[in-house]
């Protein structure tokens, strides 16, 4: 039995989806979060990398006593404002200021 070549080439193309469906991998929404809650700590974790060298080079190892208060903001936009606000601050205080301050201060 053959098909008129229009329906053929219909078919041919659902035949093409639904091998490409099996491929894909299904990933659960526990999974993706996981995905997700992992990026998320890696991205954390280069930022605090950052900031303990900016601290280091700019303020010597009085600086990298900040570094434990810092450790403790889970708010990344914060922490990509410490890191580039190091470069501008002309002291720890001003620094510290950066992220206890209540405007600034928030979590995610």
């Amino acid at each position: 039995m053959s098909l008129p070549k229009e329906l053929e080439q219909e078919f041919k193309q659902q035949i093409s989806r639904y091998e490409e469906e099996l491929r894909m991998p299904y990933i659960t929404s526990i999974e993706r979060m996981g995905i997700e809650q992992g990026m998320q700590q890696g991205t954390k974790q280069g930022l605090l990398k950052g900031i303990e060298l900016g601290l280091k080079l700019k303020f010597g190892t009085e600086g990298l006593d900040l570094l434990s208060e810092i450790s403790d903001i889970q708010d990344l936009n914060l922490l990509e404002t410490i890191l580039s606000e190091i470069e501008t601050v002309n002291s720890l205080n001003q620094l510290r200021a950066v992220y206890q301050s209540p405007s600034q201060h928030k979590e995610n």
